[in-house]
């Protein structure tokens, strides 16, 4: 490996402020204008790295300062650096926030920014506003001393006169803006529930990256932006770590439509650790293969094809089998398949895999949302028990009955709730609602 290429973390004061857009334009963009550009995800959403990889090229990752150490954090962006040119890196929900924790390790994009010395490039709307954005821009840079504003976007812009006096009032500051997007639905992405549609379900992407790559290079100063990124010259690089050992040596690993909630960064570290990787489609009735020693189920959205789930006979005859001799784990959407029913979001029934006495629900949706320490109950795939992981939770649905099984793991939230059991364990066979990110540490 050469020093690490320079860096910029894409972020804004609050969600919705049009960072997506600008981040997957710029990516697209530096990739045909011939730049190895690698890209990464602050925080624990594992729905738009794939569009990151198909904007690049190029793997991405997801990068937490909550859930995971100041040496893997370095790993990671190591990986996503080597043989690019520039990392653009896009912040969640706003700047700053966070969850509690000590100083680098509240989740914020703030903290990714501090860690690697990457500055911001911000992304502010400024609809119904002119030279009150330049207040929320100085706030922004004097915040946190351990970050720099390199320069703005500004989104939403409704005239030339309006870019004008944005513009003026917030370069007064020293701070330069480096483009100016006019308001436009036309290449907004598709959503869902739990944020945009798969990258894999969403049609015509590869066009819609090219109509973002066009606006964002129509409004912005794409080498200007370039010229913002850097890299410290001290940022020291650790050896490969994985975040999560592998469950087993052979892994058959569920991977379609229904499937696909895995973060990037468990499959790369349990290939580094010596594990091979056997992907399996239970939507095509595919079951894991009787070669390998470990199954995981991933999260995804299983609700959207439950009818098609209960009619996977081979898929359900396969995995019972696999489950009776070799652990199986099941995460949030794989946990509930792994369960006896699931409801619909239409109210029908729908018979799972009947490994664990689970049943849900999506006929009445609540938001379960947040970061989450799991402590294991037992020993299983994952480790011994009273092995510590840090990850995230985020689903609609419901449990109905949580049917009579010992407990996965004890889990708290981060905000300083007393823990609760959480999650089915069975034989070897095991899930919850719980997406692990890495082992506490």
């Amino acid at each position: 490996m050469g020093p690490p290429p320079p860096g910029l973390v894409i972020a804004a004061p609050r969600s919705g402020s049009g960072k997506t857009t600008v981040t997957l334009g710029l990516l697209r963009a530096f990739r045909r204008a011939g730049v190895a550009v690698g890209s990464a995800k602050c925080g624990p959403d594992y729905i738009d790295p794939p569009f990151h990889q198909a904007a690049t090229g190029r793997p991405s990752v997801n990068l937490d300062s909550w859930a995971m150490s100041p040496a893997l954090l370095g790993t990671l962006a190591a990986g996503v650096g080597d043989g690019c040119e520039l990392i653009l890196c896009e912040a969640l929900m706003g700047l700053f926030d966070g969850v509690p924790g000590p100083p680098g390790r509240t989740g914020s994009s703030a903290d990714i920014a501090a860690a690697l010395g990457w500055p911001v490039l911000l992304v502010l709307d400024v609809s119904g506003q002119s030279q009150s954005a330049a207040a929320i821009v100085k706030g922004c840079a004097t915040y946190d001393p351990r970050i720099a504003i390199a320069g703005v976007v500004l989104n939403r812009v409704g005239s030339p006169r309006h870019t004008r006096l944005v513009t003026e009032a917030i370069e007064a500051l020293g701070i330069p803006v480096v483009g100016a997007l006019p308001r436009s639905e036309s290449i907004a992405l598709p959503e869902r529930h739990l944020g945009l549609v798969q990258a894999a379900e969403t049609s015509d992407l590869h066009r819609r990256l090219e109509q973002m790559a066009d606006f964002v290079s129509e409004h912005t100063r794409i080498e200007a932006i370039r010229s913002l990124a850097s890299a410290p010259a001290g940022l020291v690089r650790p050896g490969a770590q994985a975040a999560v050992p592998p469950p087993g040596q052979r892994i058959a690993v569920a991977r379609d439509e229904a499937f696909s909630f895995l973060y990037p960064h468990l499959l790369q570290g349990w290939r580094s650790a010596g594990a091979d990787i056997r992907f399996f489609s239970p939507l095509a009735d595919e079951g894991p293969g009787g070669g390998c020693d470990a199954c995981w189920l991933p999260g995804g959205y299983p609700e959207l094809h439950a009818g098609r789930l209960a009619g996977a006979q081979t898929f359900f005859h396969q995995l019972r089998d696999f489950a009776a001799t070799r652990p199986v784990h099941g995460e949030c959407g794989g946990y509930m398949v792994l369960g006896t029913t699931m409801t619909d979001a239409h109210g029908a029934i729908h018979p799972m895999a009947e490994l664990l006495g689970v049943s849900t629900s999506f006929a009445r949706r609540k938001l379960h949302l947040g970061y989450r320490e799991a402590r294991l109950a037992a020993d299983g795939c994952l480790g011994a028990a009273g092995t510590r992981f840090r990850g995230h939770e985020f689903h609609y649905a419901s449990i109905e009955a949580q049917g009579g099984d010992a407990a996965f793991a004890m889990v708290a939230d981060a905000h300083g709730g007393e823990p609760v059991t959480a999650g089915s364990r069975r034989g070897r066979v095991s899930g919850s609602f719980f997406h692990v990110i890495a082992v506490a540490s």
